[in-house]
């Protein structure tokens, strides 16, 4: 199997375009949020400043006294897709990753009280990491893949691709129908149920298959 190794920041690697991220796109965690699931995917976006990679930090912001863990299967863009048919969708896949979609939950809860936007919950610097990238063709089947996440070695989250409400053909056609996806954006397709609170000084700890491992810690 061949990795693109994102590198250290004094180094090349791969420049990450715009976030497109799901929500709701499991069940179980449409249910542990007391939300409910829907006919088309529900799109949002983060910023590529909250990037971070394997050994980097998650540093949790002054602002918000509680931070939760969301670990995604993430696609990588390999060339320009607009309006895409479904069919045809993985032609335009590069590779995959596992990452974490880091939540600052009581911000989000305040905005969906109120009706506000809730990008800034989503968006702190650090809140998007990402482990090395697995080329589409060493993988067979990608709704087919074991994801998981560790906690300071304690399983936390652990489900499957099957489980997911969109197949990747239908992701990705469906966001090419809103907006063109280009070269190296990132795609997070959601993540499962048994999301919970970080802190500082855990080890974070996320596994794509026994393939691809993504470790960080909380600062």
């Amino acid at each position: 199997m061949k990795y693109y190794k994102y590198l250290s920041r004094s180094k090349k690697k791969m420049n990450i375009g715009k976030i497109v991220c799901l929500a709701r796109t499991y069940k179980k965690h449409a249910e542990e949020m007391k939300a409910i699931t829907t006919k088309e995917p529900l799109l949002f976006l983060k910023p590529n400043s909250s990037v971070i990679y394997n050994g980097e930090n998650i540093v949790i912001p002054k602002r918000s006294n509680s931070v939760h863990h969301e670990v995604e299967l993430g696609i990588i863009i390999g060339k320009k897709a607009k309006n895409i048919k479904i069919k045809n969708s993985m032609d335009y896949i590069f590779g995959y990753v596992i990452a974490l979609d880091i939540t600052a939950r009581d911000i989000q809860s305040e905005a969906k009280r109120n009706g506000w936007p809730w990008g800034i919950a989503k968006g702190f610097d650090t809140f998007t990491p990402i482990s090395d990238v697995i080329l589409k063709k060493d993988i067979k089947n990608p709704m087919n893949l074991d994801i998981s996440l560790k906690v300071n070695n304690e399983i936390r989250q652990k489900s499957n691709t099957k489980n997911l409400i969109f197949t990747i053909e239908e992701i990705i056609s469906y966001i090419s129908s809103i907006m063109t996806l280009e070269p190296g954006d990132l795609i997070l397709t959601g993540t499962p149920e048994g999301v919970e609170e970080i802190k500082k000084g855990d080890n974070l700890s996320a596994n794509l298959e026994n393939i691809l491992t993504l470790e960080v810690n909380v600062k």
